[in-house]
């Protein structure tokens, strides 16, 4: 049996445990990534205890716990008890699946168990040398674009580096000034995971890209490493000041890590209509699915 006192918070000094881990056990979902809980943890809160041979991790937004895992080796009987857990402790959507070893697990061992995937929540996953190309028919209007934003605006394009870090601060409040973050709950709790990241820039292991237009930052974005196969971006920005600042972005991010990375994630559209539609303009390879179990199904998952 586990229960909440097995728990710890996640923190940055647990790196080298994550990348353990994770070597053995690879993400495919940038929920899962050590870089997403730690920039996020001031709004999700997240903690991990070992169950089996294996980790189970647990968040709490607004009061509302839920869980996942266990992260490690098939285990029925760690299964079981992340679940009895879930039950007694999570909130309404109490158990989350972010992996296909795990959703073949629980669905095998509770067939009648109803699994809901969040199609807002699923990550977009795209070949990075399409990204990075923009070959055929299917890129030509984002190429032109592209073009035309080249054009027009004559950007210059370079890595994020620490020394740049400022001026990325400063790209930063120029964003969330145009986007009014202080009053945007969303775009607030965005701003302070930010603001965490680049605080923790090396030590995250994070990479950037920066698009200047007159000498100024207009375009940034922040990535790393998912899995051996799959880098992800975990934020990426534009000004208002030229139009298509973020297909630059988009397309350069791509292209530095064309060759190191065969897949390139850029997380989930949250259900935004517009978020979504650009997403799919960009024509995913595939989608990280995400389902939930509700804490009232759980409950009868023996019936």
């Amino acid at each position: 049996m586990i229960s909440l006192d097995d728990f710890k918070p996640v923190t940055p000094e647990d790196r080298a445990f994550f990348a353990d881990l994770y070597r053995r056990h690879p993400p495919v979902h940038s929920d899962m990534s050590l870089t997403t809980m730690l920039c996020w943890n001031h709004y999700a809160h997240y903690e991990y205890a070992r169950v089996g041979e294996g980790v189970v991790i647990m968040s709490t937004i607004q009061g509302e716990r839920s869980f996942r895992g266990p992260v490690g080796p098939p285990d029925a009987e760690a299964l079981e008890a992340v679940l009895d857990l879930a039950v007694r402790e999570g909130g309404e959507v109490a158990y989350y699946i972010f992996d296909d070893a795990t959703l073949d697990l629980v669905s095998a061992r509770y067939p009648a168990l109803p699994l809901r995937p969040d199609r807002d929540f699923a990550d977009y996953v795209y070949l990075t040398e399409d990204l990075a190309d923009l070959p055929g028919r299917d890129y030509l209007t984002i190429r032109k674009h592209l073009n035309r934003f080249r054009r027009e605006c004559e950007p210059t394009v370079e890595a994020v580096t620490p020394a740049l870090l400022g001026e990325v601060v400063g790209f930063l409040e120029r964003w969330c000034e145009w986007r009014h973050c202080d009053d945007s709950p969303v775009l607030a709790e965005e701003k302070t995971a930010l603001q965490y990241a680049i605080a923790h820039f090396t030590d995250l292991g994070l990479e950037g890209v920066a698009v200047r237009v007159e000498g100024a930052i207009a375009g940034c974005a922040l990535y790393d490493r998912l899995n051996d196969e799959t880098a992800v971006v975990h934020f990426e920005k534009g000004l208002p000041d030229c139009d298509g600042v973020y297909k630059a972005v988009n397309q350069e991010t791509a292209d530095r890590l064309k060759g190191r990375y065969p897949f390139l994630n850029r997380e989930s559209d949250l259900g935004l209509p517009g978020l979504r539609e650009a997403k799919l303009r960009y024509h995913p390879h595939h989608l990280a699915e995400v389902h939930t179990a509700r804490r009232v199904d759980l409950e009868k998952r023996h019936l």
